[in-house]
C-alpha cells in the first residue's frame, strides 16, 4: 500500500472488502486474455515513503510547453496538473461525450493535492511526452480531486478495493464511456516493478483488449456494475434487534488491538482514526471500563510525545509510517485535526489533565496561524514535500541545531527532543538525498524544571528557524464539510476552555461559509470555495458535518440565530438526501453523472456522512423535539444495524450515535440572557464534564417547548431535565457539576 496515497482500513474491514471481492468473477477478463496475473493479483507491495517529487506545478516556465483543459479549474490537485502533456479533462459532460463521440475508453485519475505518489506518477508518468501522446490518442483522461468529489471516488474505490483487494490515491481506473469501470489499481509505475506492469504496457494491454475484444470488455464492465449495485445496495431490515451488547462488543475488539507499549489500535503504518478512540472513551467513562479511558489517555499522550506531532508548529500529520508515532508522513489534513481537538477535549473533560487540554489549544494555534483564510473559512490541508523532499520543512541535523542555539539550550533541547548524530529519519529521494535527518519527538520529558526556560527559547528559535525555510505546498481550498468538522472543535473548545478567541474563530468561520458557500433563497450549500469561486456540488457529508459544528456552536452559546440555521441544514440535509423509504442518507443529491447512488458506511479517516448526520438529528430532536428529526436517524440506524451488529470497528462514530439513541439525553437548559456573565458561567459549568449524552440549550429560539416554561430567578438559572420532570433549579457552579456526574 502507498504512503500518503493509503486508504486506510481495519483488518476486519479489508476482510470485508476481500469477502466482497469474491463475487467479482468477471475481474478475471483482463487476467485471462492479457494483463497477466501481476496486473491482477492485490497490491499490497509496500514502498518507501521518502521518493522525491516535483509537482508541475511548481515547474520552470520552460516546462510549461503544455497547458491543458485544467487550467480553468479551481481545484489545486487539478491545477497541479495544468501543464502536463497529458489532455486532461475535469469530471463532466464535455469528457463523457468525447468518449462516447469517439468510443474510446475513459481513463480516470482521481487524487488530491498534498498526496505525495500522486505527484510522483504525475512526475514519472503524466510529464512524460512519450505516455501522454499514447495517452492522447486511445483514451478519454479525466482527472478529479478526491477531496472536492468524494462521491465520485467513492464509486471507483469501492470498485478499485473488491477487485485488486486494496485501494489508495492516486486511483487509477479504466471505464466505459458510460462510466462503467471494468479496471482499475493505484500507483503504476513506469517500468516494471513492486509485482506491477509498468503504466505504458498497461495501457497498450487496455487498448488491444478495447479494440480487439470490445464486446467482452462492454460485457465485463456491465457484469461489473451490476454485482458492484448489488454490494453497495442496502435494505431496511427490522428483524435485528439492537442492544447494549453492541457497544460492549465493539469495546472488547479495539481493545483486543491495542498497542500497550506504544498507544494506539492495529501495527504499523498508524492512523490516529479519532473516531475510534473517541468511542472507547465514552465506552469507558459511561460503562465504568477504566482499562479503556486508560488505553485511549496513553494513546493520546503517545500521539502527543511523537513525531506525528508537530512539536514546533503544532497540528498532526496524517499518520506514522511506523509503530511508535515516531516518523509521519508530513502532510497535515484539517480534517484529522479538528477530529483530534475534539478527542484532546475529551480526554481533558474525563482525565481533568492540563496536558490534553494544552495539545488542544495547540492544534487549534496551527489551524488559526497557518490554515485560516483571511476572511474565516479553514484550508483544507499541508503537503509532505517542500523543495522536492518529504519532510525537509520539519526535519533538522544535530549540527544544524549546535549553530542556533547556545551551548545550554543545545544541551537541553538535544535530550527533550533525542537528536542524534546518525538522525533518526532516513531520507531516500534520490539525487542527493539529505543525511542524518531527525524527526523531533519528546524522548525525555522529564527535564528539571530548571531547564524549562532554556528550552522554551530553544524552541523559539527553532520555530523562527523553521519559518524562513520553503514552506509545503498548501491546499488552500475551503470546504464545508471539513470547516464543519474544525467550527464544532473551535465551538466545544470555546465551551471548555473558555477562551473568546476560540468563539471569535468560530463565528468568523461560519459566516464566511454563509457568506461564501450557503444560498438561503434555496436553502443550499455547495461544497467547495477557492478564489472567489464555489462549485456547484452538493453532498450530504457537507451538510451533516455543518450541522454537526453548528450545534456545537450552539450548545456553546445559546444563541438561537444558530440553532435556526442548524435547522435549516438538516430540513434541507433530510429534503435532499434521506432515503424515506429504506432510511439513511445518499452521498450525493444529483446522481446524473454517477452510475450508483451509495450510502456511505464506513468511519475512517473521516467519519461517514451517515454516521455524523444520525448523531446530529438526535441532538437536535433532543433540543427543539421534533420528532422527524428522531424518527430519520433511528431509521439510519436500523438500516445499518447489521453493518454495528457485524462490523462494529468499521462504524465507530455510529457507535457514538447508537450509544446516545439506548436512553433518552439529559437536558441542560439555562433560562435567562444568554449574553449576560451569570449565564455565560453557567454554560463554562455545563460543558465542564464529561457527559456525551446531554444537550445544552437555552429558552429562547425554536427550542422544544417545555423548556419556554422555565424561568429565570433574579439572574440565569440551570435546569437539569428529562423529559418533563427536571431536578431543583440552580446557579451554582459546584452543584451545576455534580448534577451532571
Amino acid at each position: 500500500m502507498f504512503g500518503a496515497s493509503l486508504y486506510r482500513s481495519s483488518l476486519l474491514e479489508l476482510w470485508w472488502v476481500v469477502a466482497c471481492s469474491k463475487r467479482f468473477a468477471g475481474r478475471a477478463l483482463l487476467c485471462v486474455i492479457g494483463l497477466g496475473l501481476s496486473a491482477c493479483k492485490p497490491q499490497l507491495t509496500q514502498v518507501n515513503h521518502s521518493t522525491p517529487v516535483t509537482t508541475s506545478s511548481h515547474a520552470p516556465e520552460s516546462a510549461h510547453a503544455h497547458t491543458n483543459r485544467l487550467a480553468r479549474e479551481k481545484s489545486p490537485y487539478l491545477l497541479q496538473h495544468q501543464f502536463n502533456p497529458v489532455d486532461w479533462h475535469a469530471w463532466g459532460e464535455e469528457a463523457f461525450a468525447k468518449a462516447r463521440q469517439e468510443n474510446k475508453p475513459i481513463f480516470l485519475s482521481i487524487g488530491y493535492s498534498t498526496c505525495h505518489w500522486c505527484h510522483v506518477m504525475e512526475r514519472e508518468s503524466f510529464e512524460s511526452e512519450t505516455l501522454a501522446a499514447y495517452l492522447n490518442e486511445h483514451f478519454v483522461s479525466i482527472k478529479v480531486d478526491r477531496e472536492e468529489r468524494p462521491d465520485v471516488d467513492k464509486i471507483y474505490m469501492t470498485f478499485v478495493q473488491a477487485t485488486s483487494g486494496q485501494g489508495g490515491w492516486p486511483l487509477n481506473c479504466f471505464l466505459t464511456p458510460d462510466l462503467k469501470p471494468f479496471y482499475g489499481g493505484t500507483y503504476f509505475p513506469p517500468e516494471s516493478k513492486y509485482g506491477r506492469p509498468s503504466f505504458l504496457d498497461l495501457l497498450k494491454h487496455i487498448n488491444q483488449l478495447w479494440e480487439t475484444r470490445h464486446g467482452d470488455v462492454t460485457n465485463s464492465a456491465a457484469q461489473l456494475h451490476g454485482q458492484l449495485e448489488q454490494m453497495t445496495a442496502k435494505e431496511l431490515t427490522n428483524g435485528l434487534l439492537l442492544t447494549r451488547s453492541v457497544l460492549s462488543n465493539a469495546a472488547a475488539q479495539l481493545k483486543e488491538s491495542y498497542d500497550p507499549r506504544n498507544g494506539g489500535f492495529g501495527d504499523a503504518p498508524k492512523f490516529p482514526q479519532p473516531s475510534q478512540p473517541a468511542f472507547l472513551l465514552r465506552y469507558g467513562a459511561r460503562f465504568g471500563d477504566q482499562e479503556a479511558v486508560k488505553m485511549v489517555l496513553n494513546t493520546c499522550d503517545h500521539m502527543a510525545a511523537g513525531g506525528i506531532h508537530d512539536q514546533l508548529g503544532g497540528g498532526f500529520a496524517r499518520y506514522s509510517v511506523d509503530a511508535h508515532w515516531l516518523v509521519p508522513h508530513f502532510e497535515k489534513m484539517l480534517y484529522d485535526n479538528a477530529q483530534l481537538a475534539n478527542l484532546y477535549l475529551d480526554a481533558h473533560l474525563v482525565s481533568g489533565e492540563t496536558r490534553y487540554a494544552d495539545t488542544a489549544r495547540d492544534i487549534i494555534a496551527y489551524v488559526l496561524r497557518d490554515m485560516t483564510h483571511p476572511d474565516g473559512g479553514f484550508y483544507s490541508a499541508e503537503d509532505a514535500d517542500s523543495e522536492g523532499k518529504e519532510g525537509k520543512f520539519y526535519c533538522w541535523t544535530r549540527a544544524e541545531l549546535s549553530k542556533l542555539l547556545t551551548p545550554e539550550e543545545f544541551n537541553v533541547a538535544v535530550r527533550y527532543f533525542g537528536i542524534t548524530g546518525e538522525g533518526n529519519f532516513v531520507d531516500h529521494s534520490d539525487p542527493n538525498p539529505l543525511p542524518n535527518q531527525n524527526v523531533l519527538s519528546i524522548v525525555d520529558p522529564n527535564l528539571p524544571k530548571a531547564d524549562a526556560p532554556l528550552l522554551e527559547s530553544a524552541k523559539s528559535k527553532m520555530f523562527a528557524a523553521r519559518a524562513k525555510r520553503v514552506r509545503p505546498h498548501l491546499d488552500d481550498k475551503v470546504l464545508a464539510s471539513w470547516n464543519g468538522l474544525m467550527l464544532g472543535a473551535l465551538a466545544r473548545a470555546y465551551a471548555i476552555l473558555g477562551d473568546k478567541s476560540y468563539l471569535t474563530a468560530a463565528e468568523k468561520n461560519l459566516a464566511f461559509l454563509q457568506a461564501k458557500l450557503w444560498d438561503p433563497s434555496t436553502r443550499t450549500l455547495y461544497h467547495r470555495w477557492r478564489d472567489g469561486q464555489r462549485d456547484s456540488v452538493q453532498l450530504q457529508q457537507a451538510y451533516a458535518y455543518l450541522l454537526s459544528g453548528v450545534l456545537d456552536l450552539y450548545e456553546a452559546t445559546i444563541e438561537p440565530r444558530h440553532l435556526d440555521f442548524a435547522i435549516a441544514l438538516a430540513d434541507t440535509m433530510l429534503a435532499k438526501f434521506y432515503d424515506a423509504g429504506q432510511g439513511g442518507f445518499w452521498q450525493s443529491a444529483d446522481a446524473a453523472d454517477l452510475i450508483l447512488r451509495v450510502k456511505e458506511d464506513y468511519d475512517g479517516a473521516e467519519p461517514s456522512g451517515n454516521s455524523v448526520a444520525t448523531l446530529a438529528l438526535l441532538r437536535l430532536s433532543a433540543i427543539t423535539s421534533k420528532k422527524e428529526y428522531q424518527q430519520a436517524a433511528e431509521k439510519t440506524l436500523r438500516l445499518f444495524g447489521p453493518r454495528l451488529q457485524n462490523l462494529s470497528q468499521a462504524v465507530p462514530y455510529m457507535l457514538l450515535a447508537f450509544d446516545f439513541s439506548l436512553e433518552e439525553p439529559r437536558r441542560v437548559v439555562i433560562a435567562g440572557d444568554p449574553s449576560a456573565p451569570d449565564a455565560l458561567a453557567l454554560l463554562r459549568a455545563a460543558h465542564a464534564v464529561y457527559q456525551p449524552g446531554k444537550v445544552v440549550l437555552g429558552t429562547g429560539g425554536a427550542v422544544e417547548p417545555f423548556a419556554k416554561t422555565l424561568p429565570a430567578k433574579d439572574g440565569a438559572m440551570v435546569y437539569l431535565c428529562t423529559g418533563t420532570a427536571c431536578q431543583p433549579p440552580t446557579r451554582e457552579v459546584g452543584k451545576i457539576k455534580e448534577m451532571l456526574k
